[in-house]
């Protein structure tokens, strides 16, 4: 038979015969099974070589791509920062509040008030749509004028820390007008900018520096009127963010940041107090009449905390050694009770919430979207680099807190409404909102109820 299968004759001979046959048991047997070797590195698991690394890269991207990411990273890093700010403002001003004779917590009960009613300004501004927000636009910015002005009037405004630009209304209340202006110009900026590029004004620079710089001039100059530079500053970079989203070329922007420039050299060069902090950047030593004792003893609060702090609540540098430890310098005393993995923390939140509003702003056709989420990531931003490098001693003090962490209820509300603006802009991107609609249940009352079938009760 093997010999009729490799095509010879009957006379065929054994050995060529026997080949044959192996040759057949090879083609119907299966593949042949190597033992498995043992020992050495055989029998090692494998480990994941570069295809594995880019599919995790790419899951990652997928799942960063999603259309509810940005929605999640603003709700959730403007949540936890709130909330860390409130455990850190009981922690910081507990001291500060005894050394004046009242309640150990009483300036968190107050922040804790104010995050509740910043916290209902932003779920309304979050419900609110675009169009709403464009009509509050200019009685929100009337009304800022109206209160800037107010504070200038003596009987009225009431100066703080040298700086007047504070409003008393009874009891302990007090009200900081300059926090809300920097909600009302990107407000009133944002609908501006876009109502010019709907009618295609913008590609001239008188349409596009007019009125929104006078009007800005008109906010820093009442502001600066009460000596609140840092204020200014943050207004000054909200103008810059929002002529940056409208386009404006380079020599125009370099010449609106060359003026802007020699103006705040002027205000510094005229005051000793700014220059005198101009001259603590950087420094180690308080210096004669210790006049770099807020920010060295920053720098050693941070300095102190280590890797993981001291613990929370057993902060040194809080017990009269640091000025405005709750306010200006919480973040020194984050740092020291919490370490470096505490700061690193809070300045991630505040990276998270900056990239989701630039991508807010950046995925949008609407241009009123784009501005006012431009807008209040750049006010957002800015504000936290200015008071993060002065505790650092990278930048001079400015007096201006760390949004949505530090204490103060003027300043807290104005920033919860501008998160809520950028959840609304977040939820109001299509496939944000289909996504969103996918996932909320709908119930059918119909598919509720029970079909009893009727009986017959008996009775004739």
């Amino acid at each position: 038979m093997a010999a009729d299968v490799l095509g010879g004759s009957g006379d065929t001979p054994r050995g060529v015969s026997a080949v044959a046959g192996l040759l057949l048991r090879s083609r119907t047997a299966g593949p042949v099974r190597r033992p498995a070797v043992r020992g050495g590195t055989g029998g090692a698991p494998r480990r994941p070589g570069p295809r594995g690394v880019r599919r995790l890269i790419d899951q990652f991207r997928r799942a960063w791509d999603r259309p509810l990411t940005a929605y999640y990273l603003i709700l959730g890093s403007a949540l936890l920062i709130t909330v860390l700010g409130l455990v850190m403002v009981y922690s910081a001003s507990m001291i500060k509040a005894l050394e004046l004779s009242l309640p150990g917590s009483y300036f968190f009960r107050k922040q804790f008030l104010a995050a509740l009613i910043g916290g209902g300004l932003m779920i309304v501004a979050a419900r609110m749509p675009a169009k709403l927000h464009r009509a509050l636009a200019y009685p929100m910015l009337a009304g800022t004028v109206f209160l800037l002005i107010l504070v200038q009037i003596p009987g009225i405004g009431k100066s703080v820390n040298g700086n007047q630009n504070w409003i008393y209304l009874g009891g302990p209340f007090q009200l900081q007008p300059s926090e809300f202006a920097k909600l009302a110009l990107l407000l009133w900026g944002a609908d501006l900018l876009a109502r010019k590029q709907d009618k295609r004004l913008l590609t001239e620079w008188k349409h596009m520096l007019v009125p929104l710089v006078p009007v800005t001039l008109l906010l820093l100059g009442l502001i600066m009127l009460g000596g609140d530079m840092g204020t200014t500053i943050v207004l000054t970079a909200v103008l810059f963010g929002l002529l940056w989203l409208a386009g404006a070329p380079t020599r125009l922007f370099s010449g609106v940041l060359a003026v802007a420039g020699v103006l705040a050299a002027l205000f510094i060069k005229i005051s000793p107090h700014r220059m005198g902090r101009l001259n603590c950047i950087g420094a180690t030593d308080p210096g004669p009449q210790d006049q770099c004792w807020q920010a060295v003893h920053g720098i050693y609060a941070l300095a102190s905390g280590g890797w993981f702090g001291s613990g929370l609540g057993a902060s040194v540098e809080k017990w009269g050694q640091l000025p405005e430890p709750h306010t200006d310098f919480i973040f020194a005393v984050t740092g020291e009770e919490l370490g470096l993995a505490g700061t690193l923390s809070v300045v991630a939140l505040f990276a998270a919430l900056g990239y989701a509003g630039i991508r807010v702003a950046g995925r949008t056709e609407d241009p009123f979207v784009r501005y006012a989420a431009g807008g209040v990531t750049t006010w957002i931003v800015a504000q936290a680099v200015i008071n993060i490098g002065a505790v650092l001693g990278l930048l001079p003090i400015a007096g201006v807190p760390l949004p949505l962490f530090s204490y103060g209820g003027s300043a807290l509300l104005p920033t919860m409404f501008a998160v809520g603006l950028l959840i609304a802009f977040a939820r109001d991107d299509p496939a944000a909102r289909a996504a969103l609609a996918m996932r909320q249940p709908r119930v059918s009352w119909k598919s509720m109820r029970r079909r009893v079938k009727k009986r017959p009760s008996g009775e004739r």
